[in-house]
C-alpha cells in the first residue's frame, strides 16, 4: 500500500480483533509508533472497567456527584462546587452567595433540604432567570446553576420570587 495520509484512509466501521492500530507512545519526548490489535485494545478497556458505560439507554455506572451537606445560614460557593450538589438545611432563610472567578462551565446543583428558603446573591457576578427568580421555591426543592460565560449565570428549576 502506498503511503497516505490519515484523512485519506477508508472509514472502518466495524474493525475486527485482529486488525491493527497505529498507536504514538511519547515518553519523555520521544516519540515511537507501536501497534495493537482491537482484541488487545478491547481487553485492556474492560480490564480498566471502561466497559462498565453503557450509552444505549441504560444506566451509567460509576457517575455520582458529590454532596456537599450545609448548615449554616449562608454559603459562598466555591470552584470545588463544580459538579457537585449542595444540600441546604436550616430551619432558617439560607444566602448562596456565587462570586466571581468560578469559571465559563461552572455548574451545580442545589436541594432545599430545611425549611429556611434558600436565595442567591451576587459578587461581581450576574444571575438570570427566565421569570427573575432568586430563590428555591420551598423545602425539598432543587434549582441549578450554570455559568454560560464568565462570571455570567443561569439560575433554572423549581425556583420563586
Amino acid at each position: 500500500m502506498a503511503n497516505k495520509k490519515i484523512t485519506e484512509l477508508t472509514e472502518l466501521t466495524t474493525p475486527a480483533g485482529a486488525d491493527i492500530l497505529a498507536i504514538v507512545d511519547d515518553i519523555a519526548g520521544t516519540a515511537t509508533t507501536k501497534k495493537v490489535t482491537v482484541t488487545n485494545l478491547m481487553g485492556q478497556a474492560s480490564a480498566s472497567n471502561l466497559s462498565s458505560y453503557d450509552f444505549n439507554g441504560n444506566a451509567i455506572s460509576n457517575f455520582d456527584a458529590s454532596i456537599n451537606d450545609q448548615t449554616g445560614t449562608t454559603y459562598t460557593l466555591v470552584a470545588g462546587d463544580n459538579g457537585k450538589v449542595v444540600v441546604l438545611d436550616n430551619a432558617s432563610a439560607v444566602t448562596v452567595t456565587v462570586p466571581s472567578g468560578l469559571g465559563a462551565g461552572f455548574n451545580c446543583s442545589f436541594v432545599q433540604k430545611g425549611a429556611g428558603q434558600v436565595s442567591f446573591a451576587t459578587s461581581s457576578t450576574t444571575i438570570n432567570n427566565r421569570q427573575s427568580h432568586t430563590k428555591i421555591n420551598g423545602q425539598y426543592g432543587v434549582a441549578s446553576i450554570v455559568a454560560y460565560a464568565t462570571d455570567t449565570f443561569v439560575l433554572a428549576g423549581d425556583t420563586a420570587s
